[in-house]
């Protein structure tokens, strides 16, 4: 079996015509298609490049969002989500309009990390300088369902010499904390 690439990646949303604005106005993403679903829900389609589309349910009795459970709480700080949640997505731009992004974001008042991220294999995993170790470029930023987005431009193709870790075993079950060693009285 091979794949050819995403179809669409399906998210939830908690207001479809703020969605619309936000994707097709602020994003440039054309709306293609849109279906009404037997039980009163919606789901919309985005043409997001490449062949690529990205497609939102809604329903008016959707549970609410979790912040750092199914999506993340704040960038950078808390980046972590739990098992089996959507982290966020990233988008292929080219370098150069990265910047831009940057101020087309601002000025429609979208929350956004203020910078252009380097990704390195450094400590960190980030520079403030460009240098030849960077091998992505990213902005970030979230929707108005609280959904993190990222633009990402490679600075280079990835390969074999970029795979230079172990992946890592199954979460560790959390144990009950050791009680405390009681004498008894003799």
């Amino acid at each position: 079996m091979r794949t050819n690439g995403i179809n669409h990646l399906a998210l939830v949303c908690k207001d479809m015509a703020e969605t619309v604005a936000f994707y097709q106005d602020i994003l440039g993403m054309p709306l293609v298609k849109t279906v009404a679903l037997p039980d009163g829900g919606q789901h919309f389609f985005f043409d997001c490049g490449g062949g690529n589309l990205l497609a939102f349910f809604w329903w008016d009795n959707a549970p609410d969002a979790a912040p750092g459970i199914a999506s993340v709480a704040h960038f950078p700080t808390k980046p972590m989500t739990a098992v089996g949640s959507m982290n966020h997505v990233a988008f292929t731009v080219d370098e150069a309009e990265l910047a831009p992004c940057v101020e087309r974001l601002e000025a429609a008042g979208v929350p956004v990390l203020p910078v252009v991220v380097n990704h390195d294999d450094s400590k960190y995993g980030v520079s403030e300088e460009l240098h030849p170790g960077v091998f992505v470029r990213s902005v970030y930023f979230t929707d108005p369902n609280g959904i993190m987005l990222e633009f990402a431009a490679l600075t280079r193709p990835l390969g074999p010499g970029d795979v230079n870790h172990e992946p890592a075993g199954a979460k560790t079950p959390q144990t009950a904390p050791a009680k405390s060693a009681q004498t008894e009285p003799a």
